[in-house]
């Protein structure tokens, strides 16, 4: 059974919300203290219809952060019930987070809004998750076992923190410095080749002349 097609109100109605979200995303991101009106504008929707949808940009934010750790609950989840090789279920999880970028809006956005009982209940949850994940890996012994999930934990926000170039760049940078990392928890130790060139010293200059 096939649910019914929206009306074009509603259609209407649920692009603007996904623009206004990942127009929200972008600006936050960028500077966790811009008006919500920035993010109105980048999506190119009215304030009204903004404040329609989100009240505040509190509620705004919390959106996003749910929605984040929503991301965050479905991968490790898909990790676990995936079963077969320990090693290969601990690199999916790795490899499905920095894929879904969630660390980027802890890094720019934690401490910035009050978080709701919701938020709570999926934090706790997203933790239980990575505990448990780990313990697998751990236990499996193919996880260095003096590396805690607060470690794993802060090096997803070392990579989240890696923005060079465009899109694609940005996402070939990751994995490579995702599969050093990785090399370096494993046991034994791995030794990949790295993925992508590494960054050129042109690359790196040039975040001093563009503002990125």
């Amino acid at each position: 059974m096939t649910s019914a097609p929206m009306s074009g109100r509603k259609a209407q109605a649920a692009r603007n919300d996904e623009l206004i979200l990942q127009a929200a995303r972008a600006v936050f991101t960028a500077d966790p203290g811009a008006p919500i009106a920035a993010v109105a504008e980048k999506a190119g929707v009215g304030i009204s219809a903004l404040y329609r949808r989100y009240p505040s940009k509190e509620a705004l934010l919390q959106k996003l952060c749910g929605d984040g750790l929503k991301l965050y609950i479905e991968v490790t989840e898909r990790a676990l019930a995936g079963g077969g090789d320990p090693w290969e279920m601990f690199a999916g999880y790795l490899r499905g987070i920095v894929d879904a970028d969630t660390n980027s809006l802890t890094i720019k956005l934690a401490g910035t809004f009050q978080p709701t009982e919701e938020l709570g209940r999926d934090a706790a949850r997203a933790g239980m998750l990575a505990t448990e994940i780990h313990h697998r890996a751990v236990e499996a012994g193919v996880l260095r076992p003096d590396v805690t999930t607060a470690d794993i934990a802060l090096l997803f926000e070392q990579i989240a923190s890696i923005k060079l170039g465009d899109e694609k760049r940005v996402t070939e940078l990751r994995h490579r410095y995702l599969t050093l990392m990785t090399d370096s928890l494993r046991v034994p130790p791995a030794h990949r080749d790295l993925p992508g060139p590494p960054p050129t010293d042109d690359e790196l200059s040039a975040r001093w002349w563009s503002g990125s």
